[in-house]
């Protein structure tokens, strides 16, 4: 197995870079997470960039926040949820999402490529929405042991993105999750509780996972 090095994350500029360069292979993703570093391509001139913001967002799922409006959309729904049936689908339409103060996606081929890979090896996870038979919403993120990443999402239908990651998240509480890394707090994040917190302080609750629980015990 190959020995992959990043440079200590104390060494990333202000934008949280830490490294630029490399391939995405799955011994690469791993040393990165374990090190609390994510890939993100941000541009022609830096295909592959590593990140490690500060500060980083997280959602502690102890402290979830449900408002009332989507309370009452729980009690109406009738959409299904699916978790590891659409993996490729899921990052695929992630990738055709148009977002907010982006002119193109960062989840290129090569990207997807890598958390396919990740996927198939037992590393990664998706959430998949339904109504009926038309998938319209789902997420996808990283799993390592204890430590759960959500990458991205998309929706094509108004709180169904949210309810991937509600039902997401009652799962991961169910198996004695008590957080998860969300990189930054997007709308949907923050309307659950989610919250930035400092790179020293995730650092630290990087330092307690537990690497080695198997991630079928999970989902």
């Amino acid at each position: 197995m190959r020995k992959i090095t990043f440079p200590p994350v104390e060494t990333a500029n202000e934008d949280g870079i830490v490294a630029v360069g490399g391939d995405l292979e799955i011994d690469t993703l791993i040393t990165a997470y374990r090190h609390g570093i994510f890939p993100w391509p941000i541009s022609i001139d830096l295909p592959l960039a590593w990140f490690s913001p500060d500060p980083r967002g997280i959602l502690h799922l102890e402290e979830i926040h449900i408002s009332k409006s989507f309370q009452k959309f729980l009690k109406k729904n009738k959409f299904k949820v699916t978790y590891n049936l659409e993996f490729q689908r899921v990052i695929e339409l992630c990738a055709k999402t148009n977002r907010k103060n982006q002119s193109s996606t960062w989840i290129t081929p090569e990207i997807i490529e890598g958390y396919v890979q990740m996927f198939n090896s037992g590393y990664a996870y998706s959430v998949e929405v339904w109504n009926d038979d038309e998938l319209i919403a789902g997420l996808y993120g990283v799993c390592l042991g204890n430590f759960i990443s959500g990458e991205s999402m998309f929706t094509s239908e108004d709180n169904a993105s949210k309810y991937a990651l509600f039902c997401l998240i009652e799962k991961l509480k169910n198996k004695g999750i008590r957080w998860m890394d969300t990189q930054m707090v997007t709308p949907v994040v923050e309307s659950f509780g989610g919250r930035y917190i400092s790179r020293p302080e995730f650092l630290q609750k990087i330092s307690e996972i537990n690497w080695a629980r198997e991630r079928n015990e999970i989902f």
